[in-house]
């Protein structure tokens, strides 16, 4: 845990230092005090909105519903402007706007804090057992620390995915993710997979293979080798665990490489993180590619790593192009400079509940957006 930031704070009878975690790598708070049940919600919410972490040392369920009470105050609507704000021409405006206000949300409701021991059980009445879902997403515990209540529970959330997975109804078997490693909850695009015509079954790349999902389906299909890659530990770890839970590990290699295996296949399937935006967590690399870098190394290296007569399948979502943050006229540019062209093109809507939630800051985004595979050849 070396590699984690000391946090400071006075418990009340002295000063203390412990480990500070985040998976954001957000600096620990510099102000912190100690609370409990005799905290009023619009006390911890005023000091939590001024930056002071709050360092919970009663009833864990109390903290729990501290928590909600936070959340409730940030969500309340707010008194609407008379004059109504102009449209901010400059590409993107609204989903930035969207996402500063997601990160302020965030950091305020990071402030209420946990302890955690050095075997990550909590030291606090009516406190979940934790300590499973700890290892499997920080490795072995080795000394105290400090964690953000909110974070915690998003741990102990993926805890629970892991254990009972995720039903792929293309693959016809659950996918388990690992904490850190996107869920495979978004089905429209693994059915894209599924349902295009093979150009060979000898074998095929899937490049940044996440939780294994494509590469199982393609498996599943009769590919007779998936070299699936990964950059990411949790997801090498993540893809192996599925690859082996389902049986296709004499199908399936995954090997840890920067986008391509060595060689070439008739075969190379790639979904890369669908919008061109710098993530806030690791987890977020799955949903956010910083100005679209992977995207721009799958089709710049495509035509290098394709046999004759193969075939790239670039699954991607034409959300950014809603955003604002891509044309599709940049993105065909983008395949056109790779030397490679279009041989077609297959589509479907997403299902997901925010797409039907007029609600939903993005909602005009989602509703518009439509996911595609693209079936791409080298000129």
């Amino acid at each position: 845990m070396t590699e984690h930031p000391l946090i400071h704070f006075n418990d009340g009878t002295a000063e203390r230092a412990v480990r500070w975690r985040s998976e954001s790598g957000a600096a620990p708070p510099k102000r912190v005090v100690i609370a409990d049940d005799t905290m009023t919600a619009d006390s911890a919410y005023r000091l939590a909105a001024e930056g002071t972490a709050l360092l919970w040392r009663s009833d864990f369920q109390n903290a729990r519903q501290l928590l909600q009470a936070l959340m409730r105050r940030i969500d309340r609507p707010r008194k609407v402007r008379r004059k109504p704000e102009a449209a901010d021409p400059a590409p993107g405006a609204a989903f930035h706007r969207h996402r500063q206000a997601q990160a302020q949300r965030a950091h305020t409701l990071s402030m209420l804090l946990i302890p955690v021991e050095a075997d990550y059980a909590i030291p606090l009445r009516r406190a979940p057992d934790v300590r499973l879902a700890c290892t499997e997403a920080w490795g072995a515990g080795t000394e105290p620390s400090v964690v953000s209540l909110r974070e915690l529970l998003g741990l102990i959330g993926a805890h629970e995915w892991r254990k009972k997975g995720v039903d792929v109804p293309a693959l016809g078997a659950h996918i388990h993710p690992h904490y850190g490693v996107f869920a495979p909850i978004r089905s429209e695009y693994v059915k894209l997979v599924a349902a295009a015509t093979l150009p060979a079954q000898t074998l095929a790349f899937d490049i940044g293979t996440g939780t294994g999902v494509l590469a199982a389906v393609l498996a599943r299909r009769g590919v007779a080798k998936v070299i699936a890659t990964e950059n990411d530990a949790r997801a090498l770890a993540c893809a192996r665990d599925n690859i082996a839970r389902l049986g296709l590990t004499g199908q399936v290699e995954v090997v840890e490489a920067d986008l391509f295996p060595e060689g070439r296949a008739p075969l190379v399937v790639c979904n890369p993180p669908w919008i061109p935006s710098t993530p806030s967590a690791p987890i977020e690399r799955a949903v956010y590619d910083p100005g679209g870098k992977m995207l721009r190394g799958f089709l710049a290296g495509l035509a290098a790593h394709l046999e004759p007569e193969g075939e790239g399948w670039l699954i991607l979502s034409d959300i950014a192009e809603h955003l604002g943050l891509r044309t599709r006229e940049e993105l065909l540019a983008q395949i056109d400079a790779a030397g490679l062209r279009v041989k077609s093109r297959s589509e479907a809507r997403p299902q997901h509940p925010k797409a039907q939630d007029p609600a939903d800051p993005l909602h005009a985004a989602r509703a518009a957006e439509i996911t595609s595979l693209w079936r791409l050849v080298a000129r």
